[in-house]
């Protein structure tokens, strides 16, 4: 078999670009979403528990924290993603684990959500 020299030879590129901007979108929403959070939840440092949910009563507040658990969740199954192609080589493992990861991440993110509109509408 001949030795590659182009680039063209070594792989497809066609998932690839995808996958790597959505973990940089949702890398800047993280970092928007985070800062926003940790802004707001230190004034409540050191408040009672009911200024926590008075605060997640506001309908920003639900809508942005809502936001932050799907940007992470998401975010996290890319990372992980990116991380069992690459070291798991047999796909009779791979493809179980990454159902695993997504079935598993896809159930915390709904149960985090469900959460917190639950204690927005209560």
């Amino acid at each position: 078999m001949p030795m590659s020299s182009s680039p063209r030879d070594l792989g497809s590129a066609k998932s690839g670009s995808h996958h790597w901007l959505a973990q940089r979108v949702s890398a800047l929403a993280l970092i928007v979403l985070s800062l926003w959070l940790v802004a707001n939840l230190l004034g409540l440092v050191f408040t009672p528990f009911g200024n926590y949910v008075f605060w997640l009563k506001q309908p920003i507040n639900a809508v942005g924290l809502i936001l932050f658990f799907a940007a992470s969740f998401y975010h996290s199954v890319l990372g992980l993603q990116t991380i069992i192609e690459d070291y798991i080589h047999r796909p009779c493992v791979r493809w179980p684990v990454l159902w695993l990861v997504q079935g598993l991440s896809l159930l915390l993110a709904v149960g985090s959500i469900y959460a917190v509109i639950y204690v927005a509408l209560k």
